[in-house]
């Protein structure tokens, strides 16, 4: 019996209904400590906040299982008998992720995907990259562990942990959580960390800021703000640091009720303790004391 055959007719159909998504969310299981040894594949499709589509399979490894890893997420060789390999399954995953944003809650997904299409000799998919826990440890900034069962436990979230499925579905809703949160979208997240702005403005030569080296909580260095920043006389700095001044915490910043667990706001406290004359202040109430746009 030729079994290529149904897990092909699988594939095609498995591909040809996959709807349109903002992005997918990947997670694997692993057999033993080689990565490429992936036993259970995960991947959910997101639109519009909501999972549009699923798809789920035992994998045959080709590999042996460690019993350290079956301890973790109950998988053994008796439950991939008669599954596909990965080289099966390979063009069905690439039709889900190529070309799309995928999600993946830390890389090792990723690495784990790379080293399978190297070890049966298929082609790389080419997809664009997102951490998840990059995004929840932004996000929620106050939370002392940001793996998976702790952020479903904190936001409320169904999830059979080491399930790839489950898994995939949980780091699906964190983002989709965070950008609720946060209000910075897909888009947003997707620009590495030391390019979410472009360059700081100017400083006016004079103004009622004049002097003020300024870090910003919540905003960009090229945001609306910033630029009132810069016109009233503030040299905006990109971190809080030694020799900055005040830390103005935007009116729009991300971080909810938590502004005080996040880094500038910690890193602003510790140099006041140190005995520096650094100010916290909100951006409404630095307006209030300025007196609004000193363009206006």
């Amino acid at each position: 019996m030729n079994l290529l055959k149904p897990v092909q007719a699988a594939i095609q159909n498995s591909v040809c209904a996959t709807p349109d998504v903002d992005f997918v969310v990947v997670d694997v299981e692993t057999a033993c400590a080689r990565v490429s040894s992936i036993c259970q594949i995960g991947i959910v499709g997101f639109r519009d906040g909501r999972e549009v589509f699923a798809y789920e399979t035992m994998v045959d490894p080709c590999d042996e299982f460690s019993p350290f890893n079956t301890r973790i997420h109950g998988i053994s060789c008796d439950h991939v008998a008669g599954k596909p390999t990965f080289a099966h399954i390979h063009d069905v995953v690439h039709g889900h992720l190529s070309g799309r944003v995928t999600v993946a809650h830390s890389l090792f997904d990723k690495g784990a995907l790379a080293a399978a299409c190297h070890v049966h000799a298929r082609r790389t998919i080419d997809t664009t990259w997102l951490d998840s826990v990059r995004v929840a440890k932004r996000a929620w900034p106050h939370l002392a562990s940001h793996r998976l069962n702790v952020l479903t436990r904190f936001l409320g979230l169904r999830h059979k942990h080491h399930d790839a499925l489950s898994d995939a579905r949980a780091a699906g809703m964190v983002i989709v959580r965070a950008i609720d949160h946060t209000g910075i979208d897909l888009a947003g997240w997707l620009k590495p960390a030391n390019d979410r702005s472009g360059p700081a403005p100017e400083p006016a030569p004079d103004g009622p800021l004049r002097g003020q080296r300024v870090a910003i909580l919540g905003g960009s260095r090229d945001g609306n703000l910033a630029h009132w920043l810069a016109r009233a006389g503030a040299r905006i700095m990109a971190s809080v640091g030694t020799t900055t001044t005040m830390l103005v915490i935007d009116g729009n910043q991300p971080f909810g009720n938590y502004v005080q667990a996040s880094a500038p706001h910690r890193r602003a406290e510790e140099l006041r303790a140190a005995g520096s004359g650094l100010e916290i202040v909100s951006e409404d109430e630095l307006r209030r004391r300025v007196g609004g746009d000193p363009d206006r």
